[in-house]
Parts: structure tokens; C-alpha cells; sequence
């Protein structure tokens, strides 16, 4: 299956079209365009688009003559009711596996929460997400998360400001918090564990590092 899509928009330079997914790279934008964005959109996407088994391609004319961007998914495995399952939030059970985690994710980029949220649940834990951080500090009151996933660069409230206030929270001191960040510099990750981050995971997060300190909570 390949999805298309094709913009009229300012195009990508073929010297650019090489080097377009690489992390942090974007296209220089004209004076009247927005300058926001860090440049690690196209690599998530390629990164969820890989875990799927498929492939992901950009074209372009040029500066100026629009961009193409291809997506190509392989086939879906037949299944017998012809349904995909529904979502669910909470795990199956399963006899002798260690306990699921509950892990809230707190992000203002909609496409990495809906990537971390689609792949913890995958990994047969309870999710909750918020995009705002003065609502994640609501939400934890009930949800009482064992690990929280939290952007550093959040408006209003960044995430070193976030997991402070957190830890005021009654019942939060010993939360496990994850910094995830589109900054892995040594003073990046330095600032973030002063202020009592347990790890620092660089967009897009690598799922493998992921997954092992998931598992080890679950050993614990």
C-alpha cells in the first residue's frame, strides 16, 4: 500500500532531498514563513514508519514546485473477522508475566504522544497521555503513575519546571521520570538528572532503550 502526498509549497532543494530525515535538518524557510520546529518531524516519521516495515520517500521539482512524500506500508496480514482490534488501554492478563507499568506521557507534540502512547500500550501497559504540563500534575493525582515520560521544551511550564513541581505532588517522590528531548548534549542531559530526571532519551526516542528500562521496572 503507498499513501501520496503533494504540497504547492516551497519545495526541497536536491541537495537537501538527501539529507531531508536526518535529525534535526530542515529546508531554510523563506522571511514569511514560521520559523518554529525543531527538525526531527520527518525522522519520527520515519522511524514509526520503519517500525511497521515499510519505507517512507520525498520528491521534489525543486525550490518553490512543492514536495511529493510517499509512504509505502506492506499488506495487512488477513484475519479472520476481516477487523483490526479495538485499543485498549489496559493490558491482557497473563499468567507469571511481571506486572504492567502506569505511565503517564506528557508532550506538546501530538505525533510523539501518539507514537509513545500506540507503542507502550503495544508493550501491554496503562497509558495516559497529557499535552499540557499544569494538566499532567492534575492527572497524576488519580492516575498515580509508576513512570512518567516528560517533553523538556513545553510551553508554560517547561519540563525541568514540571518534574520540580512534581515531585511536590503527595505519593510522587519516587516516581521514575524520563526526560525525552530533541537536546542530547552533555549539558542537556547533566540539567536534566540535577533536576531529577532518572534518564534522558534524545527524539526520536530509541524504543530499544526504552523497552530495557521499562522491563527493568517491571522486574523491580
Amino acid at each position: 500500500m503507498a499513501i501520496r502526498v503533494r504540497d504547492t509549497g516551497i519545495g526541497i532543494s536536491p541537495e537537501m532531498n538527501l539529507r531531508i530525515f536526518n535529525l534535526f535538518e530542515q529546508v531554510p524557510k523563506a522571511i514569511e514563513h514560521s520559523q518554529g520546529g525543531l527538525g526531527i518531524g520527518l525522522t519520527l516519521v520515519r522511524t514509526l514508519v520503519h517500525m511497521h516495515g515499510g519505507s517512507v520517500e520525498a520528491k521534489s521539482p525543486g525550490l518553490g514546485l512543492g514536495s511529493e512524500f510517499i509512504v509505502r506500508l506492506p499488506p495487512i496480514s488477513a484475519r479472520g473477522d476481516g477487523d483490526m482490534p479495538a485499543p485498549s488501554t489496559e493490558p491482557p492478563p497473563q499468567a507469571g508475566s511481571p506486572p504492567s507499568l502506569r505511565i503517564l506521557v506528557v508532550d506538546d507534540a501530538p505525533a510523539v504522544v501518539r507514537s509513545l502512547e500506540m507503542v507502550l500500550t503495544d508493550w501491554h501497559h496503562v497509558v495516559k497521555t497529557s499535552s499540557d504540563a499544569f494538566a499532567a500534575l492534575e492527572a497524576v493525582r488519580t492516575f498515580k503513575p509508576d513512570l512518567v515520560l516528560a517533553d523538556l521544551g513545553m510551553p508554560g511550564m517547561n519540563g525541568y519546571q514540571f518534574a520540580e513541581e512534581l515531585r511536590r505532588v503527595p505519593g510522587m517522590q519516587d516516581v521514575v521520570l524520563i526526560a525525552v528531548s530533541g537536546y542530547g548534549q552533555p549539558s542537556d542531559r547533566q540539567l536534566s538528572l540535577a533536576v531529577g530526571f532518572a534518564h534522558h532519551l534524545v527524539k526520536p526516542v530509541d524504543l530499544d532503550a526504552l523497552k530495557q528500562i521499562v522491563a527493568a521496572m517491571r522486574c523491580v
